[in-house]
């Protein structure tokens, strides 16, 4: 049986890191994804609805990445392409410093996310438009982007796992809880 990657629950162990909007957001978002892939070509209202609630999302995240709590901020984890690199030939050599926020991959991962994501969006309105209507590289940008995106997501998660394993804390679990143990 594996122990535990962290002990989240004593008094003064671990630290508050993702309010609630950040985490809602994220898991509404996993959410509406995984709902909007499986209703595409099936159940075009509900898939057009998802849409329009994931815009919602990404536009309070955007507004939120500006004026929220600290670690909400993108100021507070957007990183040089440089440091970007560097922080992942450490991650992959198992010896990347440990951030209580998102650390510079994290940080990008978010980035690209919300543009795929936001590029999903935008090419999905704009096939219900006149002026958009069936019309072909719509539709080929935007299937793309999904399965862009999803590839995206294989990532992060193989991250998530390395950065938990790495670090010895259950991300996920910080995710949901919204806390963190404090920095080594």
């Amino acid at each position: 049986m594996m122990a535990p990657l962290s002990r989240t629950s004593g008094a003064g162990e671990s630290v508050k890191v993702w309010d609630p909007l950040v985490r809602v957001f994220h898991w509404s978002l996993v959410c509406l994804f995984v709902f909007s892939f499986v209703t595409g070509d099936e159940w075009k209202k509900a898939h057009i609805l998802s849409g329009y609630a994931i815009a919602g999302l990404i536009a309070l995240r955007l507004v939120w990445g500006l004026l929220g709590p600290h670690h909400a901020r993108f100021a507070n984890f957007l990183y040089a392409p440089t440091t970007i690199l560097a922080f992942l030939r450490d991650s992959l050599a198992f010896r990347a410093k440990r951030y209580l926020g998102h650390n510079p991959a994290g940080g990008a991962m978010v980035v690209l996310l919300l543009a795929a994501v936001s590029g999903i969006v935008t090419t999905g309105y704009m096939m219900t438009t006149d002026a958009y209507w069936g019309v072909g590289w719509v539709e080929d940008v935007h299937k793309a982007l999904v399965y862009s995106t999803i590839g995206l997501v294989a990532l992060h998660i193989a991250g998530v796992v390395v950065a938990s394993v790495e670090h010895r804390e259950n991300l996920v679990r910080a995710m949901v809880t919204g806390r963190k143990r404090r920095e080594d």
